[in-house]
This record gives structure tokens, C-alpha cells and sequence, in this order.
């Protein structure tokens, strides 16, 4: 199938998981990743409707969003593991950072952004030694220290649970990062509710629908395999 195809039947999807839990399908946004894809792809996503576009490396996204220069305004998601030496390269470019993980990379961001950007905190919710994201137990000093920034705006937390081919097994990490939102908001301890969940990727953004995400993170289902 072409990409507008897939892109259709993604949506498709999105519509029935969010209205089968109740939710306006209008509450998610779509982020197709398009890591390693090229830039004709992309274009192709946008020609279908497709705005919203997701990377994981900043060299890349510093490329593509040059080679992009076109009369729709893309919206571009970071959503790798971010190097403190890499922000020359996506700060000038995204409009949002899924991936903040700790108060130094924080303290970098705010001393070297030049725009406003919006923020999510990512969040090791399975506690996984091979993956990036702040310990549950330690969220809540970046949020802290979130209020205390200029330019950046905490909108929410994002995960990756444990990969598995049978998306039930994502479930209760998508629950729990919806706790751990709620538990922040009861707090007050940040200027504003936070209401972004960014959570969810090919092969379980469905159910992380039905769990609160707001943002799903879809590639392969959109652009083919890697």
C-alpha cells in the first residue's frame, strides 16, 4: 500500500480506539516517524494530510528539515535520546522535545534555546537499564525545576515500554505513566496541568488510546519496515 493508504488506515484506527473508550479521536495527535525514511516519503505523508513528523537522530532532523522548505509548516517531534552537544541541531528546528530526562539536559536546553519549545519528560517506566527516561521516583525534581525555565513549557510525560509483539503486555506502563501524571497534577508542583501523554507506537498505540495518550509515535505502519 502507498503511504496515503497506511495514513488512512492509521487514522481508521485512532478514530475506533478513541471513541471505543469514550474519547473525541480529535484528542490524538498522529506523529509519523520518519526516522531514516527519506524526505520524499515524507512529502508524500504530506500531500495525504500529514503534518506532524517524528525523529530520532538531530543530524538527521537538521537535514531533512532543510531539505523540507516547503509551504506547509511541518511540526517536528524529537523523539530520540537527546545529547547535550546535539541541541545546535534540533533546538533551531523542533517544536517539541519528547526526551527530557534529567536537570542537566534541562539546564542545557533553557540556557541554549532561542524560542519557545514545548517539553515532555521522558519517563523509564519499566525501569529498563538498556533505555533513556527519569526514574518514576525522580520525576518530580525536573518538574520542579521545569518551573524555574523561560522559554520551555512542560506539557506532559512520555515512555516506551518493553517491546513485545502482543500489545496487552503494554498496558499497565501506559496506566501507570497516566498515574504518574495525574499524581503530578494533584501536586501543584508545576505552573500549569499537564495534559500530554505521549505514548504508543505500531504495534500498541490502540491500546495506548484507550489508556490517555494523546500523542501516538507511528512508523512502520505508515512508512513500511526499516
Amino acid at each position: 500500500m502507498t503511504i496515503a493508504q497506511n495514513l488512512t488506515v492509521v487514522r481508521k484506527k485512532i478514530a475506533t480506539a478513541a471513541k471505543r473508550c469514550g474519547r473525541d479521536p480529535l484528542a490524538v495527535r498522529l506523529i509519523a516517524v520518519s526516522k531514516t525514511k527519506p524526505a520524499a516519503d515524507i512529502l508524500e505523508a504530506v500531500e495525504a494530510g500529514q503534518f506532524s513528523f517524528g525523529e530520532n537522530y538531530a543530524q538527521e532532523l537538521r537535514d531533512k528539515s532543510k531539505e523540507l522548505l516547503i509551504s506547509h509548516e511541518l511540526e517536528w517531534h524529537f523523539i530520540g535520546h537527546l545529547q547535550k552537544n546535539k541541541l545546535k541541531y534540533v533546538l533551531p528546528v523542533a517544536t517539541w522535545i519528547h526526551t527530557v530526562d534529567s536537570v542537566e539536559l534541562l539546564d542545557e536546553i533553557n540556557k541554549k534555546a532561542t524560542a519557545p519549545i514545548n517539553c515532555l519528560i521522558e519517563v523509564n517506566i519499566a525501569g529498563e537499564g538498556s533505555k533513556s527516561g527519569i526514574s518514576p521516583e525522580n520525576i518530580f525534581e525536573l518538574v520542579e525545576a521545569f518551573s524555574k525555565t523561560h522559554q520551555l513549557a512542560l506539557k506532559g510525560l512520555m515512555c516506551m515500554p518493553p517491546i513485545s509483539d502482543n500489545a496487552e503486555t503494554s498496558r499497565p506502563y501506559f496506566k501507570k505513566l497516566k498515574s504518574l501524571l495525574d499524581e503530578i497534577n494533584s501536586r501543584n508542583i508545576y505552573t500549569e496541568k499537564l495534559t500530554e501523554l505521549s505514548m504508543g507506537m505500531t504495534q500498541d498505540f490502540e491500546v495506548a488510546i484507550e489508556e490517555g495518550a494523546t500523542m501516538v509515535r507511528v512508523g512502520s505502519a505508515i512508512f513500511g519496515g526499516r
